[in-house]
């Protein structure tokens, strides 16, 4: 029986990742609303049904519109595959409980933010303002324990992270701090610190496979926000194990 249930999760992930898309393309560009109908990047031309089938269309299509066979982005089926992956994972780790919410919850929140950040270099304030009364009222209900873990969380991140934006005159910007204090609000002073290295380490690793790959120098630009999302995610799901096996180490 579960593995139907993981199929469906995976199935609606992917539908999901197909609207995350469009969000994390269009909410920068602030044309989510003025624009009904998906379209080709290229031709403009408004999409039928065959060819919004997640990750189908495009296998089915060879990466590449009908009409005017300009290339389609293989960032719009990554999103859709891993929205569905982690929506599985999700409920396999969880099964139904008030945890499988806020992994799916911030599942909503990680991938238009990912998607945003790596098309336009930008963290949507509309969703961090969307979004951050829902955290508030999920830990109103589920609260870290003591329940002012969620307060110091965020205001040690936003503190950090304030100070990390005015040293480094711009190499990190705003919509980065603001991402990472929510996160501190909803994973308490402990885990934030874990994910802020964790996101540390991980863009280090990008950022060098990067240059070696392109030849680019230091200066080398990362849409950084993925990285947050990663290390949220790892957080969520292996936060305390990882916690624990550092403090046996000592």
């Amino acid at each position: 029986m579960q593995i139907y249930t993981l199929i469906i999760f995976f199935i609606f992930g992917t539908v999901f990742g197909s609207f995350f898309n469009v969000v994390g393309l269009r909410l920068p560009e602030k044309s989510l609303f003025r624009e009904q109908r998906s379209y080709c990047d290229s031709c403009h031309k408004q999409l039928g049904w065959r060819e919004l089938i997640p990750i189908w269309s495009f296998v089915a299509q060879k990466g590449r519109c009908r009409e005017c066979g300009g290339k389609i982005s293989p960032l719009y089926p990554l999103i859709e595959l891993v929205t569905g992956l982690l929506a599985a994972f999700t409920y396999y780790r969880y099964a139904w409980s008030q945890e499988l919410l806020l992994g799916l919850l911030l599942i909503a929140l990680i991938m238009p933010v990912t998607v945003a950040d790596i098309s336009s270099r930008k963290v949507p304030n509309q969703l961090l303002l969307f979004f951050s009364p829902v955290f508030i009222i999920y830990r109103g209900f589920c609260p870290l324990t003591p329940w002012w873990d969620s307060l110091l969380g965020a205001g040690t991140a936003l503190v950090l992270l304030l100070l990390i934006f005015y040293l480094s005159h711009g190499g990190m910007g705003m919509g980065d701090v603001k991402y990472y204090t929510l996160f501190g609000f909803i994973f308490g002073l402990e885990q934030f610190f874990l994910l802020f290295l964790l996101s540390t380490v991980y863009g280090v690793i990008i950022g060098i496979i990067k240059m070696r790959v392109k030849g680019t120098g230091r200066k080398t630009k990362l849409a950084f926000a993925p990285f947050i999302g990663l290390a949220a995610l790892t957080v969520f799901y292996f936060g305390p194990a990882i916690i624990q096996w550092y403090k046996q180490l000592f």
